[in-house]
């Protein structure tokens, strides 16, 4: 299957597409619905305690081949999928009503 990822847009399409959602389920099923960084440190994070998001093991940018590769999906809490990503989460610090950024 052929997928076009170029651009922003189209790979919102994607991740609004029905095929992505089916396999991201597949996917969490497959990982217990725990974060499997999390899991490998010892630590057990569900959806019942954090946001858990899809990652592409292999970019889905750069492997657009595999974007509905099971195998090339794990489930990641939003803080771990942040950090393999290197982006920042936006955190109010409600002590200081300060922001403050954490992984």
């Amino acid at each position: 299957m052929n997928i076009d990822v170029s651009t922003r847009e189209s790979r919102h399409t994607f991740y609004c597409s029905g095929d992505w959602n089916k396999v991201r389920l597949q996917a969490i099923k497959r990982d217990n619905k725990e974060c499997v960084w999390c899991k490998a440190e010892g630590k057990v994070t569900t959806q019942s305690t954090a946001t858990l998001e899809v990652d592409h093991i292999k970019e889905l940018e750069y492997y657009p081949e595999l974007a509905l590769d099971l195998d090339n999906l794990r489930t990641l809490c939003k803080k771990c999928h942040n950090k393999r990503h290197d982006r920042w989460q936006k955190k109010k610090n409600s002590k200081f009503d300060d922001e403050i950024f954490e992984w």
